[in-house]
């Protein structure tokens, strides 16, 4: 018989939601295989939990087209090595961890070498460029969607995928705290409070900040109880966000909290948001919102020709309806946010609340233990034949 040896898992992540997915992937492995060894590209959290670097994740984690093309070689000889690596030291499973652009080329190598490949969490291929439907196809024997909708797609194509549910959906209770997120921030038991969360990218703090601050000097008036809550992910976001509102609104009182997004969130009566994944999060915490977005006029008009989803929040695409109002572009106007905030402050949102909470249990699956499942069944033919 061929001598026992540890289950050996290659894994890759590009980014920080990336090594927080990973270092989950891990324990729950480890449960299961205490010996099992994990080496690849790792962030701190997924260090921590035992996983062997061979680079660090901070040589992918670069954002903007000029930054990458600066680093585009130093990228490029990181994905060779590691496709060697792992051609040369075969793991049971590779599992690449988002960052398609790196993953799945590696993927698709290691892949026709015979390893067995697993893609943690889909591209938004269903939403935009879906040709790579193919390739990612042909890259994996295995891709795990956080949504139900992403896995509909992929069944489209015959493509292998398994619904895991969402890992946010796990950490956020179905019942949000909202009087203790109140005490932890500072904030009055019994105040009014509407969150501000015009984005977490320069670009989009510049361009909705103006017309979300316009919007509440409006609401100031007609709801003088209300009071506004702005968490900002970074100092440098806060002073863009400051420069601009002392343009726009310099004699409106603002609450500024650096971070806790999720927590400002679960302690406000409406949010006001940016789309992606924070409406998610608002969903999950329970609180009605409106969405409201504005690109660059060239931005907008690429996004018209590539896009192709009937909505641009992940709570009415779980709903495949109009569950929140979203405001994209010309819509999202100062007028238009008043108005259906407006209708969020003076209506009965019971109705609302509870279909959040539905769709918060249809997505609160247990994805680390989904995930780690997913790996052993691709790893077991492997195992068995030992």
């Amino acid at each position: 018989m061929p001598e026992a040896r540890p289950l050996r898992i290659g894994i890759v992540a590009g980014e920080v939601s990336g090594d927080t997915l990973g270092a989950g992937l891990i324990r729950e492995l480890r449960a299961r295989h205490p010996d099992a060894v994990f080496e690849g590209i790792a962030g701190p959290q997924m260090v921590a939990e035992g996983c062997t670097a061979l680079f660090e994740m901070e040589e992918l984690a670069v954002m903007g087209l000029v930054e990458v093309l600066g680093r585009l070689p130093r990228i490029l000889a990181i994905r060779k090595q590691i496709i060697r690596h792992f051609t040369d030291n075969p793991p049971d499973v590779f599992v690449g961890i988002d960052a398609p652009d790196f993953n799945i080329g590696v993927e698709l190598k290691l892949r026709k070498n015979g390893i067995a490949t697993l893609h943690y969490v889909s591209p938004s291929v269903w939403a935009w460029r879906q040709n790579r439907i193919h390739k990612i196809k042909a890259a994996t024997d295995m891709v795990l969607a956080f949504l139900p909708f992403e896995k509909a797609f992929y069944d489209r194509f015959d493509a292998p995928c398994r619904f895991i549910g969402h890992t946010l959906a796990d950490q956020m209770p179905l019942v949000p705290d909202t009087r203790g997120a109140r005490e932890r921030l500072g904030l009055k038991p019994d105040g009014r409070y509407l969150a501000l969360l015009p984005g977490s990218r320069h670009a989009e703090v510049t361009l909705l900040s103006p017309v979300y601050l316009e919007a509440c000097k409006q609401l100031k008036v007609r709801h003088p109880e209300l009071e506004f809550v702005v968490p900002l992910v970074s100092a440098k976001r806060r002073e863009e966000f400051l420069a601009i509102k002392q343009q726009v609104a310099p004699n409106l009182e603002v609450i500024l909290i650096e971070g806790r997004g999720r927590e400002v969130m679960t302690a406000a009566d409406a949010i006001l948001l940016a789309s992606g994944t924070a409406t998610l999060e608002a969903m999950l915490a329970k609180k009605p919102m409106v969405v409201g977005y504005k690109f660059k006029p060239v931005s907008y008009w690429l996004a018209n020709k590539l896009v192709h989803t009937a909505y641009a929040s992940l709570p009415n695409l779980l709903a495949d309806k109009m569950l929140v109002s979203e405001l994209i572009q010309h819509e999202c106007t100062p007028g238009h946010i008043v108005d259906e905030v407006g209708k969020l402050l003076e209506n009965d949102t019971g109705g609302l609340v509870a279909q959040f909470t539905q769709l918060h249990k249809q997505i609160r699956c247990n994805a680390d233990e989904q995930a780690a499942l997913a790996v052993l069944e691709l790893a077991r033919p492997l195992v068995a034949t030992r």
